[in-house]
């Protein structure tokens, strides 16, 4: 009882002060999957999952899908973007791929090539969510 109670408070913790930042002149091949915030300024080829907010700054670079809660491109994602909350499309964003997002904010000068989905239900969402043990995955209703 009181041992949930501790977890439940430190993966709030975590995830409140949780940011990953993956800087200008840094590549990574690979699947990121974090449970906190995550700013790209780098260049990642895999997808990413975050159970909170995904950045990709102005000089940022993905080739592969984002899912999180929500999102704000800046730079170029080459990919499909799902969001439980909000995607924002800033003024430089480039976006080629789909979007399923519950609500979608695009700025005048934002590219989006891409079929785009939105007013999605929070409970009825699902992601995938790789649980980070192994190869094994588990859905998670969002």
């Amino acid at each position: 009882m009181f041992g949930q109670k501790k977890t439940e408070s430190l993966a709030r913790d975590l995830k409140a002060n949780s940011i990953n930042i993956i800087g200008l002149g840094t590549e990574i091949s690979g699947d990121l999957i974090t449970k906190g915030d995550i700013r790209i300024d780098g260049k990642i080829v895999g997808n990413i999952q975050s159970k909170a907010k995904v950045v990709i700054g102005n000089t940022g670079e993905v080739i592969g899908d984002i899912n999180a809660e929500s999102a704000e491109i800046n730079g170029v994602v080459k990919g499909n973007i799902n969001t439980i909350e909000t995607l924002f499309l800033k003024a430089s964003a480039n976006l080629i791929g789909d979007v399923s997002s519950n609500k979608l904010v695009v700025e005048n000068g934002a590219n989006l090539t891409g079929h785009c989905q939105t007013g999605i239900s929070q409970t009825a969402k699902q992601i995938s969510i790789n649980d980070g043990k192994g190869t094994g995955k588990r859905e998670a209703t969002a």
